[in-house]
């Protein structure tokens, strides 16, 4: 099985392409694959070209656990890297479909690359969060007996954001897993742990459904510059920092987001068969 490796801003993606894999991609491979000791390592996979009826091209993203996730920012821009590495596409805008919505992506001459992320949205019903309908801005939620104001926001795929100005990776390692499957969040959630720097810079660290502690995230970068602005602590562009680097956000007026950022080609490589015979049970 051939695959290719790229991260963007340390948060690493596996390209494979559906024509190099027969069959269905099965959980338990993508759990293998992802693994960093027993397969090739990475914070999931994206599957495509696939074809696509109302966009120029297809991709599927899956977690490492193994999840389908609806969206991700930096998959998006590694996989448009993708397919500009293999002349499917030049400079031109083009879009891409995903389960959580079509973006369009454009490679720019500098070597960054956009996304047009799609709107964000604060309502209940859309994240989803349960309860009665409603924006789900400054809500409490219950953590160990603590009662914590966040806030929740999808862009296709759901995302909780805690403001606070003492932000570290300690602290989303131990409320993020927490969060994540909080049982006010139906479909599990992802977390943001977000602090306003000044009015074009906000930092956040990242704890991904599916994935655990992450260096970067589009996604939650998106969601995050959303609510900043929303809450009017930011003007529309801003620079989000995060552990892994830093992105470009432009918070529309309708709450759409533009997002820019580098993308770094690690190398390519073929998957032996052998490592699907490992049972990663009998190794945790």
């Amino acid at each position: 099985m051939k695959f290719y490796k790229y991260h963007g801003l340390g948060n690493d993606y596996i390209v494979i392409d559906p024509a190099d894999h027969s069959g269905e991609l099965t959980k338990s491979e993508i759990l293998i694959i992802c693994h960093r000791n027993f397969g090739i390592g990475s914070d999931g996979i994206l599957l495509g070209p696939i074809q696509a009826e109302t966009a120029d091209f297809a991709v599927r993203i899956f977690n490492p656990d193994g999840s389908e996730a609806e969206k991700s920012g930096n998959g998006l821009r590694i996989f448009a890297r993708y397919l500009y590495d293999k002349k499917r596409v030049s400079n031109a805008p083009f879009t891409i479909s995903t389960i959580g919505g079509m973006v369009e992506s454009r490679i720019h001459e500098n070597g960054l690359i956009s996304v047009d992320m799609g709107n964000v949205s604060f309502e209940s019903e859309k994240i989803p969060v349960t309860g009665p309908k409603r924006k789900v801005l400054n809500d409490r939620i219950e953590i160990d007996g603590q009662e914590i104001t966040y806030c929740g926001a999808t862009i296709g795929n759901p995302h909780c954001v805690i403001i606070s100005d003492d932000i570290s990776p300690e602290l989303a390692k131990k409320l993020g897993p927490k969060l994540e499957t909080h049982p006010n969040f139906p479909n599990r959630t992802n977390v943001q742990f977000m602090k306003i720097i000044d009015r074009s810079n906000i930092e956040i660290e990242i704890w991904e459904r599916g994935a655990g502690y992450t260096l970067a995230s589009g996604s939650s970068s998106s969601a995050s510059a959303a609510i900043a602005f929303a809450l009017g602590y930011t003007d529309p562009d801003m620079t989000v920092h995060m552990p892994g680097g830093t992105l470009k956000i432009r918070v529309h007026q309708d709450l759409s987001i533009t997002l820019t950022g580098p993308v770094t080609r690690v190398g390519e490589g073929t998957i032996d068969a052998e490592i699907f015979q490992q049972d990663l049970k009998s190794t945790n």
